[in-house]
């Protein structure tokens, strides 16, 4: 069978999120408009009995700033490494040149899909346009065309990449959709309720750890730490009389209990690290390990 990594990589609000879970069927990872809602590699599994496709999304490619970032920057540097095929995504209406000269510094020796998304936005002859800039470049195997959003025809997908995978033996089970665990994708949905609900520095400087997931008769019981930098900060999340942490437990939990499919108990604390964004220590325990 065909076997491999394909991974995907963009400018940040491409939509590698979006397209990774339009291909797997299933939200795996968080979106937002904001940029940088990714933090993480983020592995969804597709097994057939003809193929065993590894899609990984990846943070979106910045110069980094501050620590984070740098280990953001490494999950995508690991994604390199072990690609099989580079699913390079663009929003068409984006910069061409600056996609372009991204594209060409990540110097991948691995064939290359340069993924046109947004094709909805544009009129067709843009859009062909589009196509044969990219297809000119010498790391671009060939340009297709998507509207990750709106939908996507997955076996019409698939098969401009299985020609490109090796053959050998699936690395995965057959029914396994991801190789992280339940736990990751609580936090995920929490922090990306907090993308939704907050604006400015907020969302950027939160990340969230879930502390207790206990699974009861009825219900499963979670405890969450949402980690904050500043005391401002935390009392923009907690609101007036607590509203706005109530309203984030509300739609975070609704979010968890369709993940997870069963009635959810959650609650939510908020602490003060300083500055965790830049300290190895907080960065290692809140799982960003690069």
């Amino acid at each position: 069978m065909k076997v491999g990594f394909v991974n995907i990589f963009g400018k940040p609000n491409a939509g590698k999120s979006t397209l990774m879970n339009a291909l797997l069927g299933e939200k795996l990872a968080i979106v937002s408009p904001k940029v940088q809602t990714t933090r993480h590699r983020i592995k969804g599994i597709l097994t057939t009995a003809d193929y065993q496709v590894i899609l990984s999304d990846t943070p979106g490619i910045i110069d980094p700033k501050y620590k984070l970032q740098e280990k953001m920057m490494m999950s995508v540097k690991s994604a390199l490494e072990d690609a099989d095929v580079a699913l390079l995504l663009v929003d068409v209406k984006d910069n061409w040149q600056e996609n372009d000269e991204l594209f060409a510094s990540l110097k991948l020796k691995v064939p290359s899909i340069v993924v046109l998304n947004k094709l909805d936005t544009v009129d067709k002859a843009k859009l062909e346009e589009a196509k044969q800039y990219f297809e000119s470049k010498l790391y671009c195997k060939k340009a297709i065309t998507v509207s990750a959003l709106s939908g996507i025809n997955k076996k019409q997908f698939i098969n401009h990449i299985l020609p490109l995978l090796p053959e050998g033996e699936p690395y995965f089970e057959e029914d396994q959709l991801t190789d992280l665990s339940t736990r990751f994708f609580v936090a995920e949905l929490i922090r990306e309720k907090i993308f939704e609900l907050f604006s400015d520095e907020i969302p950027y400087h939160t990340t969230v750890i879930v502390t207790a997931f206990q699974e009861k008769n009825t219900l499963i019981k979670i405890s969450a730490d949402i980690i904050v930098q500043r005391e401002t900060q935390k009392a923009i999340l907690l609101g007036n009389k607590g509203v706005m942490i109530k309203k984030l437990g509300s739609m975070a939990r609704a979010e968890i209990e369709k993940f997870v499919d069963s009635k959810v108990f959650l609650e939510l604390f908020i602490k003060v690290r300083p500055k965790w964004r830049d300290t190895d220590l907080f960065l290692k325990e809140y799982g960003y390990n690069g």
